[in-house]
């Protein structure tokens, strides 16, 4: 893996957004900016695209205008300019993003109740590619979410118990640390439907529960606040469906950080639900890291 970011441009306002935000989390790790676009007219199809030499002319421009503007306000950063052709770029994305430690991607913003285009490229990449992928919001959105060091606003992570999640909280910390924000971790739960009725008959049970899962927690957390022991780690056990406390906890957040499990079905990889209620409902940047 090189020490690299690659962000996916199309010319959307998304897109654009998240060359910025990807310029400055190349800044902060030291690393360099790829700059890629993936041709994919065929998805357009049976409408008319553009031929082939104005369709060039139009990638070109997109990358040196958009290398040229980032240059302007990040001077010394590496930055280089890729195009591909003859892949569908969900394929191209992960392609790029599997020699690279970050792929950033845009989305588009409904409003808040309709929530966030992810769109089938992005939605395609990510199980493709065991590399992080971090959306950003549109270029509204991302003004207010701008998620870097000049913030004061915490990196939320959403954790399952039953899970493991090393790879998570490795990402959540560092991520956190760079930005020297406080890291909340929440893990949410709900009684087992055995137990509908317990509560009833034994009004310490939920609390019994909620007791053991947070000495859990905080059993996980242990080693990565010894590893950071800078960092300030607020852990959450929370009542109430995973996704729905996510996005109540990443409110204002500078950065979101989901898992996504690493599965090769016969049907395809995919994403679960609550990755995918997060990706498509928080308004800050949601990274999605691999997991096992």
């Amino acid at each position: 893996m090189s020490n690299r970011i690659t962000v996916g441009l199309d010319g959307s306002d998304a897109a654009s957004a998240a060359a910025d935000w990807a310029a400055r989390e190349a800044e902060l790790r030291g690393a360099a900016l790829e700059l890629l676009h993936a041709e994919d007219w065929a998805q357009y199809r049976p409408y008319a695209v553009p031929l082939p030499e104005p369709r060039r002319q139009w990638a070109e421009d997109l990358l040196s205008l958009t290398r040229d503007r980032l240059l302007r306000e990040h001077g010394t950063l590496a930055i280089g300019t890729r195009s591909t052709r003859g892949l569908a770029a969900s394929d191209a994305l992960a392609s790029a993003a599997d020699d690279a430690e970050l792929l950033v991607l845009g989305s588009r913003g409904l409003g808040a109740v309709a929530g966030f285009v992810v769109g089938s490229t992005s939605s395609a990449t990510i199980p493709r590619t065991d590399t992080p992928v971090v959306l950003v919001r549109s270029a509204d959105d991302q003004d207010r979410q701008s998620g870097h060091a000049d913030d004061v606003r915490p990196v939320v992570v959403g954790v399952d118990l039953r899970s493991n999640c090393d790879r998570l909280l490795a990402f959540a910390c560092e991520e956190a640390d760079r930005r020297a924000r406080p890291l909340v971790v929440v893990h949410g739960w709900s009684l087992p439907p055995v137990f509908s009725y317990a509560p009833a008959l034994d009004p310490g049970i939920k609390k019994e529960m909620a007791d053991g899962l947070e000495t859990t927690l905080r059993e996980l957390l242990s080693p990565w606040e010894r590893k950071y022991p800078q960092l300030t780690v607020d852990a959450r056990v929370v009542v109430g469906q995973p996704a729905i406390q996510i996005l109540d906890a990443s409110s204002g957040a500078a950065l979101v950080v989901v898992g996504r499990r690493i599965r090769r079905p016969a049907l395809g990889a995919r994403i679960g639900p609550i990755t995918h209620a997060v990706m498509h409902h928080a308004t800050s940047p949601v990274a999605v890291v691999a997991h096992d």
